[in-house]
């Protein structure tokens, strides 16, 4: 299964007006990090970006200039997600961002099947809050201590962690390294130690008393050495 894990920074929040001037993803396969990742900063082709949003991710109109144009990156931005699911933190944003930009270029708009948004996982796991990707990263204790703005390919790469933690899917990438490491040996398993509890009350028994009683005389019929014998000695007395 192949997932990509993007932001994007934008001039505004209006979609009809604003324009996205970065995208960042990361690629997961099997909800494992490949260490492939897209990044572009985008020139806006003449919308101004607005101071507030600039504060927010840092991102000015002369840090733009000579940037490729939407139309001149879109075709590896859809080569990198062709085929993959999307995960997006708030991704209606990211999404509503994306697709606008599909529609001026008379692009199809994303299915919004594949689109998986990890505030409202986040939302349904943790419902007394907060959501935040700074507030996940703490809840998870995933270090952000890069993150003093918005950036799409560090909020990304962060929001990567986040999502396995949010799907309890570490265990399964640890499984699955100790797969790729096992294949890498010669081994065709991988050594998985399981450890099983003591029950806190013992479930009752199923056997009638009459049943235990017949047990016990045949058992007493086969002699010292046979099997059943010596489980009857190392088994305790109820």
């Amino acid at each position: 299964m192949r997932e990509i894990i993007f932001d994007t920074e934008t001039t505004g929040l209006d979609n009809r007006e604003d324009r996205v001037i970065e995208i960042g993803g990361v690629e997961l396969i099997n909800r494992f990090p490949t260490g492939r990742t897209f990044h572009q900063y985008i020139n806006p082709q003449g919308r101004s970006v607005h101071p507030e949003a600039q504060e927010v991710h840092g991102i000015s109109n002369a840090d733009l200039e000579g940037k490729p144009t939407f139309p001149e990156i879109l075709d590896d931005f859809l080569e990198f997600i062709d085929g993959a699911k999307l995960v997006a933190h708030n991704a209606n944003f990211d999404m509503g961002f994306i697709n606008a930009e599909f529609a001026r270029l008379s692009v199809a708009a994303v299915d919004p099947g594949l689109v998986i948004d990890t505030l409202a996982l986040a939302r349904r796991k943790h419902p007394m809050g907060p959501n935040s990707l700074d507030a996940l990263c703490r809840r998870y204790g995933i270090d952000n201590s890069r993150r003093t703005k918005h950036g799409a390919l560090l909020d990304s790469e962060l929001l990567a962690e986040v999502y396995i933690e949010l799907i309890g899917g570490k265990q399964a990438a640890l499984v699955l390294d100790s797969a790729a490491g096992s294949a890498a040996n010669g081994r065709s398993s991988v050594d998985v130690e399981i450890v099983i509890s003591a029950r806190p009350e013992p479930l009752p028994p199923r056997l009638s008393e009459a049943e235990i009683a017949a047990h016990e005389k045949l058992v007493g019929q086969l002699g010292e050495k046979a099997i059943w014998s010596k489980l009857a000695q190392q088994t305790p007395s109820a």
